[in-house]
């Protein structure tokens, strides 16, 4: 749906916020760009949205250049941005249907009421913008950017500022858009979004793409497993004898955290088991844990020149 190619912007002062951007992002996904403050992330976005001018590179939307065919590719693309912007005194309601308009697309109530009640919005559609509150701004930011019907969805921190009850009907909202067919781009500071509603994650640091993999290929590779055994008597060390583990001792002695790659044809744990038993190590009990999205993020953008 979307292809990116050699995509380059340096401003004027020599900043180069995006560098030879290459990226494919298919038809009826949700890709979630992730990436710190400052990485490059809404620079991407706006440039593909035509509101920044590239360098250079070569964007396509649905197969139609960015620059040669703008009222084409624009007209496929919805934008929920990061700032809350919004017409403060228009209603709700006008202020979708108006954006509708500037599309070109005909009136249709029947899609602005499906669109402002799936958003929770509808009990407030003759309510002014500016009486809103910040949450329910960003609910009509998303509403605006789906009144055209667009093919494709930018979503830029689309729950910043919002409570939990909210994100999780705009989660519900991004899911439902999905089963429609439309292709959803996602950044977000909340990661458990991404690991909630990704189909792929991209990781974009210092204006360059790290990484560009499936969400569930990353953490079974790149995901880390640990195995914690809360012992029956607290130790002041580990044993030298179990060095070859790397094992951690929690600060108080109680609990010894075995870390292990779930890829590697053993994970050690039979002979780490042996050897605590040698060493007259008992446990009362154990459990594993699963490396989350984010411990594989912060691990990615840490090691990232």
């Amino acid at each position: 749906m979307i292809s990116i190619k050699g995509l380059t912007k340096t401003y004027a002062g020599g900043f180069h916020a995006l560098k030879n951007i290459n990226l494919e992002i298919r038809r009826g996904e949700i890709f979630a760009l992730l990436g710190p403050n400052g990485a490059g992330k809404t620079t991407l976005i706006n440039a593909v949205c035509g509101i920044v001018t590239p360098t250079s590179g070569v964007v396509l939307v649905d197969g139609y250049d960015i620059t040669k065919d703008y009222r084409r590719t624009r007209g496929r693309i919805g934008l929920v941005p990061q700032e809350l912007t919004s017409e403060s005194f228009e209603t709700v309601w006008n202020t979708c249907e108006f954006s509708r308009g500037l599309f070109g697309k005909s009136a249709n109530p029947e899609h602005l009421e499906t669109v402002l009640r799936s958003l929770s919005l509808w009990n407030k559609k003759d309510t002014i913008s500016m009486q809103l509150s910040g949450g329910m701004k960003r609910r009509v930011l998303i509403a605006k950017a789906l009144s055209h019907e667009p093919e494709v969805l930018f979503l830029d921190e689309p729950t910043a500022g919002v409570d939990v009850e909210l994100r999780q009907d705009m989660w519900n909202v991004v899911s439902a858009l999905r089963e429609k067919g439309v292709t959803v781009i996602l950044t977000t500071h909340y990661i458990e979004e991404a690991e909630q509603l990704a189909d792929r994650v991209g990781v974009i640091n210092h204006g360059e793409i790290i990484l560009v993999e499936d969400k569930d290929k990353l953490m079974r590779e790149l995901g880390k497993k640990q195995l914690v055994l809360n012992l029956q008597t607290p130790l002041a060390g580990v044993p030298s004898q179990l060095a070859d583990y790397q094992l951690e001792l929690s600060e108080d002695g109680q609990e010894l955290t075995y870390t292990y790659d779930t890829m590697r044809k053993s994970t050690g744990i039979t002979a780490l088991l042996g050897d605590l038993r040698a060493a007259d190590i008992h446990f009362s009990e154990l459990h594993t844990s699963q490396s989350s999205l984010e411990d594989i993020f912060v691990d990615l953008v840490k090691k990232s020149p």
